[in-house]
């Protein structure tokens, strides 16, 4: 059986979901421990997952609200810089403490998150195999495609005047993440890896998984042997519970459900659920709001008045959109997922990291509409969630696409590949326990 070490970001959609795949692991007998700033440690369920605490000085106890409130409404440019210093920082962090606390575990494996380049880095600086685990899109460019945090289309012609667009936003996107790519340069030096920058540049060379399903990506023309799409992460009991409704609840048949949550980190957006609340009420549509424990009873109250039906903190989602007619979302990948599992047409309102470009493919594959949130007035909301009602091909799409999660494998395919990863003989990363103890002198 292997060791894994878990590098990830402390955030806890990126905790739940690869926490899914590093339970089957547990279960079959591999050992795993995760290694984060002390916070992060809240967000796991699994007590088969052991937990080392990092960057006592640097990130200790009590700090990682601060970095998720930046991260979760940056602001301004200045704010938004600030959050990739914070990347940074992150990363230097863990590049400092790993290797250490990766010797003392005897860690055989790696399993790195892209979004925290430390994994890759320390990885490869031991010499120890590694899979890159997306939580949401892949990181891999190819020209054509947009980055996955644009929202915009692909544009495969070379001329076409939207390629142009693509290609600048690029530049200017590498140009914003120089505070972190100046910092992956700089431990890829340390480490004696020659020149590295970029996140996309770590990814494993030998494993990379997404939690996407193929049939929801652009088409990709160049796409690595290496990458599979395995769907949705999740805990072998998440999609099995019910809907725990309030004795206050009152189904009204004839009115369509909506569901709308904008995530973990977004979900104390109060005028963007306001504007939801008071669409569903002019429409005569029942909606139930998750904010994800980021509003306060008053604040609730207040969504109530404006027209939501339900306001509550967490609900199982999966149950939650078997329910539901339509859905108001964030295009967070792990939302998105539950809704074409559920065949539920989404109105995709983007706020944060990649969702532009989730809610993009949303749009593309016609699973739902793409809505700018600062543009998102209660009539623009009420007219999209009108004609995803009225246009029953977007139901059909969200159907279509759902039906390929299952066959995808999910968490355990996940956990099949990894382990094939760690035993094949012709990998030139492959765990090698002999040579790995040398390493590790």
């Amino acid at each position: 059986m292997t060791h894994f070490a878990i590098i990830a970001p402390p955030f806890p959609s990126h905790v739940r979901a690869l926490e899914s795949v590093a339970s089957h692991l547990v279960s079959r007998g591999h050992r795993l421990s995760w290694l984060q700033q002390a916070d992060a440690r809240q967000a796991l369920r699994d007590p088969r997952i052991g937990f080392v605490a990092l960057g006592a000085s640097s990130h200790p106890p009590g700090s990682l609200g601060g970095l998720m409130a930046r991260a979760a409404a940056p602001g301004s440019p200045w704010g938004l810089r600030r959050v990739i210093q914070d990347m940074a920082a992150g990363t230097r962090m863990l590049c400092r403490e790993l290797s250490g606390a990766l010797r003392s575990l005897g860690a055989e494996a790696v399993l790195a998150d892209p979004m925290e380049a430390a994994g890759a880095l320390v990885a490869r600086g031991l010499g120890l195999p590694y899979a890159s685990l997306s939580c949401a899109m892949p990181l891999n460019r190819e020209p054509g495609l947009p980055l996955a945090v644009m929202p915009w289309r692909p544009a495969p012609d070379a001329q076409d005047w939207r390629r142009r667009v693509l290609d600048e936003s690029e530049r200017v996107y590498d140009r914003l993440m120089a505070p972190l790519y100046d910092e992956i340069e700089h431990q890829a030096r340390g480490f004696g890896l020659g020149r590295l920058r970029r996140l996309d540049e770590l990814l494993s060379p030998r494993l990379q998984l997404s939690q996407m399903t193929r049939g929801i990506e652009f088409p990709l023309q160049a796409a690595p042997r290496e990458l599979h799409y395995t769907g949705p992460w999740r805990r072998p009991d998440e999609g099995s519970r019910e809907v725990p409704w309030p004795a206050h609840w009152r189904r009204r048949p004839e009115a369509p459900l909506v569901f709308a949550s904008l995530g973990t980190m977004q979900g104390g957006r109060l005028a963007l659920f306001r504007r939801i609340a008071r669409a569903c009420r002019a429409e005569g549509m029942q909606l139930v709001i998750a904010h994800c424990g980021l509003l306060d009873a008053a604040q609730a109250h207040e969504l109530q008045r404006a027209g939501a039906d339900w306001v509550t903190d967490f609900v199982p989602q999966p149950a939650m959109l078997a329910h539901a007619q339509l859905a108001v979302t964030h295009a967070g990948i792990n939302t998105v997922m539950d809704c074409l599992a559920a065949g539920t047409p989404m109105l995709a309102l983007p706020l944060a990291f990649d969702q532009p470009g989730t809610a993009a493919r949303v749009a593309w594959h016609g699973a739902g509409l793409q809505m700018h949130p600062r543009l998102a007035t209660t009539g623009r909301i009420r007219r999209g969630l009108r004609r995803l009602l009225e246009e029953a091909g977007f139901a059909e799409r969200a159907l279509a696409l759902g039906r390929g999660i299952p066959e995808a494998g999910g968490a355990p395919r996940a956990a099949d590949l990894i382990e094939a990863m760690v035993v094949s003989p012709d990998s030139p990363t492959a765990a090698r326990p002999a040579g790995l103890a040398t390493v590790l002198d």
